[in-house]
This record gives C-alpha cells, sequence and structure tokens, in this order.
C-alpha cells in the first residue's frame, strides 16, 4: 500500500535516511527477533553501538555531544523506519533510548551531564532508561514516593521504581525523586541522572505479555548515593521537565505504531487473496473488503495527524493537546487493527508464526505505556476547556 501522504511529506534525504535505518534493522535486529522473544531480552549494548556508529541515536541532538544537528522531522523519519523491525520490544527500547531518556538532559543539563552522559548515549556507548513510575504511582506521576535527600556534597536515593524499561542492563537512568521540601507536588521534585552500578541498586525482571525482547525491571535505591551535580536543570523543576518529556515519548509512540500498523493490513490483506473458504478467496467477501479498507483509512487518518504533529513541532509550536490525541487514537487504533486483521487470519492468526498475533500482544502497550488512555483524556479535556473550573 503506496501513501501519498507519506510520499509528500518527507524530501529525498529523509527518504533515503528511511531507506538506511531499513536496512540495518533488517540485518541487526530481524535476524534475531525470535530469539530475543525467547531469551526476553536483547543485547542493548550490541545493538546500540551498531546504530550509535551509524549516527542514528542523536539525529536532532546538537553535533557538539556527536547529534547530527538535524530538523526534527529527520528524527520522526527515524522512528517510523524503526516500525519495520520484527522485534518491537527493541524498536520500543530504542525509542525510549533516543526520545524518552534524554530530552531533559538535552534541554536543560548541565554541561557537565551532558559530556558525561549525553555524549556516550548518541554514540551508542551507553544504554539508557527513564524512571518515573512506581508500585504505587504510573500515571499518578505528581504521587511518586521515591526521595533523594541532600546529604553533604550527595543525593541519597531510596525507593522503588517500576516498569522502566531496558532497566537490567541500562547504564544510567534519568529518574525522578522528591528532592524538595517545599514547593508542593508539583515542585518538589527533579530529574537526577543515575549511574546504574552505583552500590545499593537491586533490579529485577518483571514478565509481561508482551514486548518480550524488552528487558522491564523493578528497581530499588537503597541509600544509593550520587553526586548532587546530577540534578538535571533547576531542583524542582523536575516534574514539569517530565511532562515535557512525556510529549517527545507520545509522538514516539504514534509514529512509531505506523509502519506495523500498515504491515499488519498488507499482510492480512495477501493472507485473505491466497486463502479459500467455501470454494473462493476470503476477500471475496465484501464485509472483509470494506473492514480493511475502514482499517486502512484509520491508518492514514492517523498519519496525516502525525506528519502534521510533527511539522508544528519542527515550528516550535507547543503541540501537548495534539500528542495527547495522537497518544489515545493510535493505542485504540492498534487494538483495532490487531483485533480485526487477527480474526480474518482465523486459526492461523492464534498461533505465533504470524505478524498479527505478536503485534496483538505488543502494541496493546500503547494504551497504556507513557500515559494511560485516562490521563490523555484528561489532558485532552483540560486543554480543550472542558473541565470544571475547580478541577482545572
Amino acid at each position: 500500500m503506496q501513501s501519498a501522504l507519506k510520499q509528500n511529506f518527507y524530501n529525498s534525504e529523509q527518504v533515503a535516511l528511511q531507506e538506511s535505518v531499513k536496512k540495518l534493522v533488517e540485518e541487526t535486529i530481524n535476524p534475531h527477533a525470535d530469539q530475543w522473544d525467547k531469551d526476553k531480552i536483547f543485547p542493548a549494548k550490541e545493538v546500540y553501538k551498531k546504530f550509535g556508529e551509524a549516527g542514528f541515536l542523536g539525529i536532532h541532538r546538537p553535533t557538539e555531544y556527536g547529534g547530527q544537528g538535524l530538523s526534527y522531522k529527520y528524527n520522526v523519519a527515524f522512528i517510523e523506519a524503526l516500525g519495520y523491525s520484527k522485534s518491537a520490544g527493541a524498536a520500543m527500547a530504542i525509542g525510549v533510548h533516543t526520545d524518552c531518556t534524554t530530552p531533559a538532559l538535552v534541554n536543560f543539563g548541565s554541561e557537565k551531564l551532558k559530556q558525561d552522559y549525553l555524549v556516550p548515549a548518541i554514540a551508542g556507548d551507553a544504554v539508557t532508561s527513564l524512571a518515573v513510575s512506581e508500585p504505587g504511582g504510573g500515571s499518578d506521576v505528581a504521587s511518586i514516593k521515591t526521595t533523594a535527600e541532600m546529604r553533604g556534597e550527595d543525593l541519597v536515593i531510596n525507593g522503588t521504581k517500576m516498569w522502566i524499561t531496558s532497566g537490567m542492563q541500562s547504564d544510567w537512568a534519568c529518574l525522578l525523586a522528591n528532592t524538595e521540601k517545599e514547593g508542593g507536588k508539583w515542585f518538589n521534585k527533579s530529574l537526577v541522572i543515575v549511574p546504574m552500578d552505583a552500590k545499593g541498586i537491586s533490579k529485577s525482571m518483571i514478565n509481561k505479555m508482551g514486548m518480550h525482547a524488552s528487558d522491564t525491571a523493578i528497581l530499588t535505591f537503597d541509600n544509593v548515593h550520587v553526586p548532587a551535580d546530577h540534578i538535571v536543570g533547576d531542583p524542582g523543576m523536575g516534574f514539569v521537565y517530565q511532562m515535557k518529556q512525556f510529549q517527545d515519548e507520545r509522538m514516539v509512540a504514534a509514529v512509531g505504531t505506523l509502519v506495523p500498523l500498515t504491515m499488519i493490513i498488507e499482510e492480512t490483506l495477501d493472507y485473505c487473496k491466497q486463502r479459500n473458504a467455501f470454494g473462493k478467496p476470503l476477500i471475496s467477501n465484501q464485509y472483509i473488503q470494506f473492514k480493511l479498507a475502514e482499517l486502512y483509512t484509520e491508518v492514514e487518518m492517523i498519519r496525516a495527524a502525525v506528519y502534521m504533529t510533527a511539522d508544528n513541532i519542527e515550528k516550535d509550536e507547543d503541540m501537548t493537546l495534539m500528542c495527547s490525541m495522537l497518544k489515545l487514537k493510535v493505542g485504540r487504533l492498534a487494538r483495532q487493527v490487531t483485533d480485526t486483521c487477527l480474526q480474518f487470519w482465523g486459526g492461523m492468526g492464534f498461533t505465533e508464526e504470524v505478524m498479527v498475533s505478536k503485534a496483538y500482544r505488543d502494541l496493546r502497550l500503547g494504551s497504556i505505556a507513557g500515559g494511560a488512555d485516562e490521563i490523555m483524556l484528561g489532558i485532552i479535556c483540560k486543554l480543550a476547556d472542558m473541565m470544571p473550573s475547580k478541577q482545572k
């Protein structure tokens, strides 16, 4: 299925970039995807190094830190092309590395932090994690309990973080903790860069229904000491910085789902053309034709909205509302596409042999991670002035 929207959105350099990314994905990730799913982890250090050497881990980051200094649309092209990965878990982890753990460091971090932590991340010499969610506070970020108290020249961190992507093998984490005595729950938090080899950190793996290749951890911090200068930006501004980082994460979720959803529809269409039932191909059934046409239309509408949002982000416009809308809709559309197409595959759709069955479990995360659907609806209501004044 050729998308006129895609052809008109990217310039020739961005198209060439996507071809290079797709080639690297096919060489580095796809041959190993099934084994990584069985292992429930992928060798992030090896994979990231290859992507770093190709210049893909800092496409829109400043050149002085090893980035390419290109515009945001080049990064969108990269994230979309990652969708050709047969390992959804590996692709997600790379997106977390490029667009979830580093934005605040890029925008607000000190020069020392950037040299020590951003440079190796862009080069592919470090694996990174974002440590925000906790057992008692996932979507409710303001209610996190982890503390980072000042003692002498150190911050001493205590608490537990949960659902941490690449948590079993990351070299450093961008961690949100309560650091200030005052400011209320909105301005008492800071983002802290925490080396994951620091004494007092323990890790345990979480078994998940999908995204198997992406190791996901519970991290426990027991009197973990890090230098006080590891706070990103201004102390107490961590919640604000993290809300900004979430917008990058939500765009990644939307952009990164375009290729998988399109491929699922394409593979289902091919299967329905080949599979005979009652003496004729399944695609002869007008219901199936119309349903696939409807799903394809929905994907292209999301694509149009994603591209429009990317254009406006490149113009430095505040796209928080649109990012939240996209995150909501793409999560729900992924559920609709995978469920409908799996049904058309019949019994084969319930096996491990086809893409749609893996996507059914992997893409379900889209309505949960990075802010659940209900959180997105709350943001939309607030920004669209749909709430009583007392709740704003």
